[in-house]
Formats: C-alpha cells, structure tokens, sequence
C-alpha cells in the first residue's frame, strides 16, 4: 500500500489554488489543514474546493491536530524560513514556493534543517520543468556548439501585481530573478561562482525598490553569464522565461522564450573559411513530459519522496540558486564583486 500524504497548506492567497488543485488529482494525497494568519482565508478556500480540512491560523497547531505528514508553503517569501523550520522540526516534509529563503543564513539552515531531520524540503522552480528549456539544455550537453563561453538573459516585462512586491527592497531580483538564475544553472549544469551586479529603478517604476538589475556572472564551467532584467518594463516584453542566447566553440544555441530554441554552428574543421563563416542551423531535440510547469515541478517532488531521493529542487541545489540571487544584491549594495563561495559558508 502507498504511502497516504496527509498535507498542511501554509498559505490560502492565489497561489495556493494551483497547488491545491494539483493535490486533489492525486489518490496519495489528502489535504488535512488549512493555515493562514487570517481565518477567514482558509475557511474561504476550504468552501471553495469543497475541502473537509481543519481551518488554522497556527501551522504547528495544525500538523500535531491533523496529524500531517507533508506542508505545502505557499505563503509570502518573508514567511518561507519559519515556514520550514516549523514543518521540518514537527517531522513533516516541505514542498515550497520560491525563494527558498531571505537570507543566505536562513537557506543554509533549512538545508541543515533537511538533513539534521531526514525530512525533504523542495522548492518550487516551475521553470525547469517546461519541455524547451529542457531541449534548449540537450542542445548544451550534446556539445552542439562546442564548449559554452557565454550565457546571455534578457528578461523585460512590467506586471503590475500590487501587494508586497511594490513594497520590497529587490523586488525584480528577490522575486523573480531567482526563476532565470536557475534557469541559467540548469541549463549550464554549472554553479556561479563571482557576480558583479548594478541594481536600479528606472523612470515609471511602480516599485518603491530596485526593479532592474544587471548582473555578470563567472560559472563553474568557465563561461560567463549576463542577466539583464527589468521588472517595470512597458511595452515589447520579453517572455516570461526570459530570451537566451548561448554561445559556444563552433555556433549559437537560442531560445526567444515562446518558440521552440535551436542552434546555429559552423563546420569543425574549417572548410568552410572566410570572413564570416556560414552557419547550419539545428533544431533542438524534442521533449516530452507529462505534466509541466507547476504540475510537473510537484510531479518530480513526490516522486522523489517515493523513490527516497533528493528532489530536483532539494533545497540543497536550490541554495546555489539563491546564492546568485542574495550575492548580487549584496554586489549592488556594495559596489564590488562577491565570492559565492564565501556567501554558501554562511
């Protein structure tokens, strides 16, 4: 018989839906609890999905009543830490929006947290899980266009949610930044390891902070990887998974976001000389998965419960995500570049 998932929802705002929809299509999982600091929340998302769950406002209160296994944190990123420290430390494993956590400090101890109490704690980055970006990476591990030496994003979008992102300090960088930083990471299969970073807010921002940001970062690998990123940009937008361009030994991988990436590389040998060598272009692999985005991020989590094995986004991993994250914010701050491996020590 198959383990029975008994989950504590830690949030009841919009998102929560979406993973609430997500645990109802699964035989294994029955959502037990409903916490948020304001009652009437969760009593409105308990009516809505028609769920029989307790309704709370304390997180613990709600894992030891319910007897809940497994907490889903969907609350705002200013909650995420306290959020895994009480899921963790009450036995449960946690599945989590981004960020992992605020600070560097507190991303390293919820990583100790994991394993101190041989429970998972996984992070949401939806973004892998999308059936290009994992064609685009194919693209890079079949050695395509040689040896990478420059990772470029360009990510220009102007949302205007309302709410905490108006109010934050970095709220392109801290928000959403860490969504294309995985990305970049993934796509690589390398870890950054300096950044150097200028944070700013331009003209018409929304934002109270720094909604653009221009980041150089030196990967693991070698290669170099410049983010460019706007959070109040109006008009021509970029997608949502930011438009990239990588540039190897023998041609160019792309990938605008929308459409299907490809390459573009010249011969090997040289045959083909001249001022500017002609280029092939390639398609990228396809893939196929079952289930994207949101769905298939939590896919791969329980999965990993079941097969007793780190997650993807194990909170371990995802740490190397945050790092580029807090270490360029710590760049803009103070003007210099920052050693990464200096931020991981905590």
């Amino acid at each position: 018989m198959s383990q029975l998932y008994r989950v504590a929802v830690a949030g009841c705002g919009q998102m929560a839906n979406t993973w609430i929809e997500y645990a109802k299509s699964r035989e294994d999982t029955e959502i037990v609890a409903l916490v948020d600091l304001h009652r009437d929340a969760a009593q409105r998302m308990a009516v809505k999905h028609q769920l029989k769950a307790g309704v709370y406002t304390e997180l613990a209160q709600a894992i030891q009543e319910q007897d809940a296994n497994l907490v889903f944190d969907v609350t705002v990123p200013s909650s995420h830490f306290e959020v895994a420290a009480v899921g963790l430390q009450s036995g449960c494993h946690v599945f989590a929006e981004k960020p992992l956590a605020e600070s560097m400090k507190d991303c390293l101890q919820v990583v100790r947290l994991s394993q101190s109490t041989g429970r998972s704690h996984a992070v949401m980055q939806n973004r892998r899980f999308d059936p290009r970006i994992r064609s685009l990476r194919r693209l890079i591990e079949d050695g395509t266009i040689g040896k990478p030496g420059f990772i470029g994003a360009d990510f220009f979008i102007g949302p205007h949610f309302g709410g905490f992102r108006d109010s934050m300090d970095s709220p392109l960088l801290m928000d959403m930044a860490i969504h294309t930083f995985d990305q970049a990471r993934f796509i690589m299969g390398a870890d950054a390891v300096t950044v150097y970073c200028e944070e700013f807010n331009p003209p018409g921002s929304w934002y109270a902070g720094q909604a653009g940001a221009v980041c150089i970062f030196t990967m693991s690998d070698g290669s170099v990887f410049n983010y460019r990123g706007l959070w109040c940009a109006e008009g021509a937008p970029t997608s949502w998974e930011a438009s990239w361009r990588i540039t190897g030994e023998y041609g160019t991988a792309m990938w605008d976001g929308t459409d299907e990436p490809y390459a573009e590389v010249v011969g090997r040998d040289g045959e083909d000389g001249g001022f500017l060598r002609k280029s092939t272009r390639i398609a990228a692999p396809e893939v196929f998965m079952d289930h994207t985005f949101h769905n298939g991020c939590l896919d791969e989590m329980f999965n990993s419960l079941k097969e007793s094995r780190a997650a993807e986004t194990h909170c371990e991993d995802n740490s190397r995500s945050m790092a580029m994250v807090l270490g360029a914010i710590e760049s803009a701050r103070t003007g210099r570049r920052v050693n990464l491996s200096d931020m991981m020590k905590g």
